[in-house]
């Protein structure tokens, strides 16, 4: 089966997956995830070095003058809309939740910067609650490869990800795909050379 093909591949290529995502705790994950939209995982550990070494707690955070923010965050890209998004989870989560970012996917998604791709993720990686996060790696592999159509949304691709991997597979397939995108199927000058899913993918029989 197809599936099987790209599950035993991705295994052979990332037996280990990680995130590459740099975080020490609940909030400092969520925080680097909403900062990586749009951006990279390398330049947004850059800016979080930075920035969990001046505010190494959430109180500090949710204190952080928002120009400071800016200052730190400015190599993410649209700096000033995840400033105000920082300081806000920070004073939710320290206000209403006793300083822990909650596990519920309906209070998570309710964060200001925090849509369900970032719950995924966040879920998945922080407390190990199986999830499929579809980014923009996952979505063009899913689509290269006929795990989806190509005019289904993330929401689409995500459930028919879900239905095509054991549920105890989730984290990890996402992140294999994740890493299978960012090195190898990427999306501009793709590695097809010596790829072992080469014949079904329709990127490369369209060249």
């Amino acid at each position: 089966m197809k599936i099987d093909l790209i599950c035993n591949y991705l295994d052979e290529l990332f037996p280990n997956p990680k995130c590459e995502l740099n975080f020490s705790t609940d909030y400092e994950l969520l925080i680097a995830v909403v900062l990586s939209a749009q951006s990279t995982d390398k330049r947004v550990n850059e800016c979080t070095k930075t920035l969990y070494k001046i505010y190494n707690t959430i109180d500090k955070l949710k204190d952080a003058d928002i120009k400071d923010l800016e200052t730190i965050i400015r190599p993410v890209g649209s700096f000033r809309k995840k400033s105000e998004y920082i300081k806000k989870i920070a004073t939710i989560i320290v206000d209403e939740y006793n300083g822990v970012v909650p596990t519920d996917r309906e209070i998570l998604e309710s964060f200001p910067g925090v849509g369900r791709k970032t719950t995924n993720v966040f879920l998945s990686e922080y407390y190990n609650i199986p999830a499929i996060a579809v980014d923009t790696h996952v979505e063009r592999i899913s689509k290269r490869l006929k795990l989806s159509k190509k005019s289904d949304n993330v929401v689409a691709i995500e459930k028919k990800l879900m239905k095509l991997y054991k549920k105890e597979e989730w984290a990890r397939r996402h992140l294999q795909m994740v890493l299978f995108g960012r090195y190898k199927c990427k999306a501009i000058k793709p590695d097809c050379i010596d790829c072992k899913l080469k014949d079904i993918c329709i990127e490369r029989k369209n060249k």
